[in-house]
């Protein structure tokens, strides 16, 4: 199988560390807000690589984050921490504020058939193992403390700009990065704020330079080796990552491990909406429930999603989004109207059908080629030459890598998410949260899902 990696700018084939094993790390939600759709097409584009890897055979360990504290308005060094602002916005503590959008985000991860990864690791659960590896760093005099802060000393990695193609002063110009007396070159970044910088912060903790909380590059290092070890073969995130986030992960882990931390590096292009890229901080952006509320399948988008290749930026539309819909639908139907002629299917695959697996499988191992993938799917459903049984054959093993679920009658079940839902509804109906009893009955109504309260 192969990927591009963003490290060496060339597809070249999946080498895993340890033969057969796939150690894998995604960067995870910032829980201060719901995520959007242009979010979740990166987490939707991680899950089919997981799902290609699988299904080639590979052993996969799959580690994501929950960032719930330490990052700043800037994915630099400036500004406040998200957190903080979501707690003062809705007048909720901090923990609270995190536990709640992670769920959010895991029920609309779910509605997006979105498979939950083998290890979700929270920031604010791993301060003791962040200290650890900031402390390595300092040991290693690669970070240094000032004003009560510890941060990463840029220049002691020669190769810093090596991964982004970074021009520093270029950069910082660009980002209108805060300047701050503390650093010894602007572009160096903190590992561990003190409550020097701010005095009001709620989650903070003791550490050997003072109470205070983790930066939030830092996190990700700290746990992705805790959980793959101090080499891992792939890392994903969005192309946002690439210029800060991801830069730095690698400056601070390489320093403190003394060798290569990654060898293949995955990101996801963006999502735009009216030439524009989709950001919280504009507001008025959509999530999984706007789309819901629209009386739209979530399962639409991620239809569109796989319509695009996860290099390729994608322009949403709801003129888009209402003809996946419409594509999805039709997929459904050629499955039930295969399935019920079939009677049946087995595990011999005809030569007819073997040759469409192959070129799937060629399309999916080549750089995750989903637009390909779901042409041949296509294909199939057109293809009169094909028997009912070879269809239906096809449809599941090609539904599997692309997360599309085409079984005919599933749809009739509860999923795990809307059962939780429905115990979120009851909690609210018990706390008299009647504004949020409705808003959770109105999201399954527009999922098909009629709940019929009972007098007391």
């Amino acid at each position: 199988m192969k990927l591009y990696n963003t490290l060496t700018k060339t597809i070249e084939a999946i080498e895993p560390i340890e033969p057969g094993k796939v150690r894998l790390y995604a960067c995870g939600p910032t829980v201060y807000n719901y995520a959007h759709i242009g979010n979740l097409r990166t987490y939707i584009y991680e899950d089919v690589l997981v799902r290609t890897l699988r299904a080639h055979g590979y052993d996969v360990t799959h580690v994501m984050n929950i960032t719930d504290v330490g990052h700043l308005q800037s994915d630099a060094d400036s500004g406040e921490d998200k957190m903080a602002l979501a707690a003062k916005r809705e007048q909720k503590s901090p923990w609270d504020i995190a536990r709640h959008y992670e769920n959010e985000f895991f029920r609309h991860a779910g509605l997006l058939n979105i498979e939950k990864p083998d290890v979700i690791c929270r920031a604010t659960e791993h301060i003791k193992d962040i200290i650890d590896m900031v402390s390595v760093l300092v040991e290693k005099d690669f970070a240094y403390e000032s004003g009560g802060n510890v941060y990463f000393d840029v220049d002691k990695f020669p190769a810093y700009t090596e991964f982004a193609n970074l021009k520093l002063d270029a950069q910082l110009q660009t980002d209108r990065v805060e300047f701050d007396n503390n650093k010894r070159n602007q572009a160096d970044f903190a590992l561990w704020f003190s409550n020097s910088k701010f005095p009001n912060q709620i989650m903070k903790w003791d550490s050997p330079w003072g109470v205070g909380f983790p930066g939030w590059h830092i996190e990700c290092s700290a746990m992705a080796s805790k959980y793959l070890g101090e080499k891992i073969d792939i890392h994903c995130g969005g192309i946002d990552h690439v210029n800060v986030h991801h830069t730095n992960e690698i400056a601070q882990s390489e320093c403190a491990f003394g060798h290569q931390w990654v060898n293949h590096w995955f990101h996801c292009e963006f999502l735009t909406i009216d030439a524009g890229k989709m950001s919280k901080s504009e507001g008025g952006f959509i999530t999984v429930d706007t789309l819901v509320d629209k009386g739209v399948d979530p399962m639409a988008f991620r239809y569109l999603s796989l319509t695009t290749h996860y290099r390729s930026i994608l322009s949403f539309s709801y003129e888009a989004l209402e003809a996946a819909a419409n594509a999805l639908s039709k997929l459904k139907n050629h499955y039930k109207t295969a399935s019920e002629a079939a009677g049946g299917v087995d595990d011999d695959f005809s030569n007819a059908a073997k040759r469409y697996r192959q070129r799937f499988d060629d399309a999916m191992g080549n750089d995750l080629h989903t637009p390909k993938a779901v042409a041949e799917l296509w294909a199939v459903a057109r293809d009169d030459a094909l028997t009912d049984r070879d269809k239906v054959q096809l449809f599941d093993v090609f539904s599997g890598p692309l997360g599309l679920d085409l079984t005919p009658g599933k749809e009739l079940g509860l999923t795990p998410e809307q059962e939780a839902l429905i115990e979120a509804r009851e909690a609210a109906r018990a706390n008299k949260d009647w504004a949020e009893a409705d808003r959770i009955r109105d999201l399954l109504t527009a999922q098909g899902v009629e709940l019929r309260d009972k007098k007391a």
